[in-house]
């Protein structure tokens, strides 16, 4: 009587002959994985984080609140906005905006108490002023030092003395080497 084994306690010729299928079906589970993920990330909507209990009754109203809401960060998750933070500051903010709207306050005046609030800071996009200046201006100034850096690192590269005419970095012959150089070709 012969009793199967599985592939993985063959040996090497043998799982040859079965064509490494413990190889293949791994690849195979990665890529059912790899491709759940993808189909599950191209239907993802952006979450939105108000809750039912906050939505205005007036459709106009609540459309400006979202408008607002999408420009103030959350003061906690600092890189989300407040429609987006399940945060209870955000919570509070998203009351204080649409208690504001619902008290007749336009969307400049909501988001001008917001800031005299909490600052310049709760604004994703802050407007440019003297106050954000260095928000705006750093990552010129960063991105032009490092232009500025390998410039100068190709320049100095280039004037660096010995170099031949390829740039390859090899040294010019002398005459006494050329000299040589001729002699050992006339041998030859």
């Amino acid at each position: 009587m012969m009793i199967a084994r599985s592939p993985r306690s063959l040996p090497a010729a043998a799982a040859e002959q079965w064509g490494h299928w413990p190889v293949r079906s791994s690849l195979c589970r990665l890529a059912a994985l790899l491709l759940v993920v993808v189909a599950s990330s191209i239907g993802a909507a952006p979450a939105s984080a108000v809750q039912p209990d906050e939505i205005l009754a007036d459709q106009a109203l609540e459309a400006r609140a979202r408008a607002i809401s999408a420009g103030l960060r959350c003061l906690v998750c600092q890189n989300q906005s407040i429609d987006d933070s399940d945060a209870p500051l955000a919570r509070d903010l998203r009351l204080i905006v649409r208690e504001r709207l619902t008290a007749g306050d336009t969307d400049g005046e909501v988001v001008d108490f917001v800031v005299a609030r909490y600052g310049q800071f709760v604004l994703l996009k802050p407007p440019f002023e003297p106050e954000t200046l260095i928000l705006w201006l750093t990552p010129l100034a960063v991105l032009g030092l490092a232009g500025f850096i390998v410039w100068r690192g190709l320049r100095r590269s280039a004037a660096t003395p010995g170099r031949g005419s390829s740039g390859d970095g090899t040294a010019a012959l002398t005459d006494e080497e050329k000299r040589r150089l001729d002699e050992l070709i006339g041998r030859g």
